[in-house]
């Protein structure tokens, strides 16, 4: 029996079977799945499908739907090469106070026998054999289509996103489910989230987003705080183990796929918060993050090009109009710091191509901006209270 008392589902043949057509496409929370040997991301994709646009409902039409009034929680892993961190991510989530009703796993191509370990375990263990749902993409569609693909093969009234290097703890899914029954105002939930092997070090409290268009994990290498140990409001969840109401999920657009991976869950934040919705910190929902694959070498690079490519679009889509002039400035500002501080890492020509290809989408993200401020609800004063304005950060 799952937690809320329902019998266990039997997954489908025709789920396994399911084959996904052609998709375009943590910077905060993003580890792990995200990293691959892309196509030279150079040219921008062309194909403009507004961000306002549900992701594809690919439910089959046997899926069962849940009893109206029952809570419903479905929580989905996007791998790409997660090593011996998935069948340990699958293995924390068997252990949780409250059970998922179903599992999803997305292996966008993944070459390290991870994804056929994980499908072993789940196999071994009665807790998960009849929940989760294996999916085989084929090819890396990156972070942020492999969700929207997820989440599409969902009915249940949540859907929690989890990284396969992020562990959480037995009552992170039960604390996560309980904040949104107190918070209906709010759409996202975000975890306590430590970094694992380091006893007492956050990995992050929630994401902020400054006046300048940067964002970063706040708390991230720090010693937590008394402030850490209270539920609050915070900008945006991280994507790396966050829990969203599907219903506002898919009226959102869900991640935009043009971003691949990186800062396409402050996006998201952006546009929930646009349309209405908080978002907030869940001091109880604890899970443990290995994080830190793209440290180093060619993943640097990757993260580097990606994640302030992205930071252009998101800034440019969302900002609202009376506040788009007055922010240019310190947008413009933060980008001559950030290209030194990349210079003197000898990262200059990763942060060169970012701001280029990101100069050369304005225009597909022009008309993505469009649709996202026709239909937004936050006033400008709540957007502008909800950013960051410090010209400091919380550091170790």
């Amino acid at each position: 029996m799952g937690a809320a008392g329902r019998p266990q589902r039997r997954i489908h043949s025709s789920y396994l079977r399911f084959h996904h057509g052609q998709s375009g496409t943590d910077a905060t929370g993003a580890s792990g799945p995200e990293l691959d040997r892309r196509p030279p991301p150079s040219s921008v994709n062309r194909s403009f499908r507004p961000s306002t646009q549900a992701p594809r409902d690919t439910r089959p039409l046997h899926c069962r739907m849940h009893a109206a009034g029952a809570a419903s929680v479905a929580v989905i892993i996007v791998n790409h090469d997660g090593g011996r961190h998935l069948p340990r991510c699958l293995g924390c989530l068997a252990e949780q106070s409250l059970l998922p009703d179903r599992i999803v796993v997305v292996d966008n191509a993944s070459r390290d026998g991870s994804f056929g370990a994980a499908r072993r375990a789940a196999a071994a263990d009665g807790r998960l054999a009849d929940r989760v749902l294996f999916h085989e993409v084929g090819r890396n569609i990156g972070f942020a289509a492999a969700n929207n693909l997820a989440v599409g093969m969902c009915d249940e009234e949540f859907v929690a996103l989890v990284n396969p290097d992020a562990f959480p703890a037995p009552g992170w899914l039960a604390a996560l489910v309980a904040a949104a029954r107190r918070h209906p105002e709010a759409a996202s939930f975000g975890s306590r989230q430590w970094l694992d092997g380091r006893p007492g070090v956050l990995d992050g409290v929630g994401d902020v987003y400054h006046v300048s268009g940067l964002s970063w994990r706040d708390g991230h290498g720090c010693p937590p705080t008394a402030d850490d140990a209270e539920d609050r409001e915070i900008f945006s969840a991280c994507a790396a183990a966050a829990l969203y109401r599907r219903a506002a999920f898919l009226e959102a657009g869900g991640f935009d796929e043009d971003f691949f991976c990186y800062f396409e869950d402050v996006d998201l934040g952006f546009r929930l918060r646009l349309a209405g919705h908080a978002a907030r910190y869940v001091a109880d929902a604890a899970v443990f993050h290995a994080g830190g694959t793209a440290s180093a070498g060619k993943s640097a690079d990757f993260a580097v090009y990606h994640g302030h490519r992205n930071l252009v679009w998101c800034f440019v889509k969302n900002t609202p109009s009376p506040l788009l002039p007055i922010l240019l400035i310190p947008h413009l500002s933060q980008t001559i710091i950030v290209g030194g501080f990349f210079l003197a890492r000898r990262q200059f020509c990763s942060i060169v191509k970012a701001k280029w290809d990101a100069l050369l989408g304005l225009r597909q993200c022009w008309l993505k901006r469009r649709s996202i401020q026709s239909n937004r609800k936050a006033s400008t004063t709540a957007i502008w209270r909800s950013l960051d304005k410090s010209l400091r950060r919380r550091r170790s």
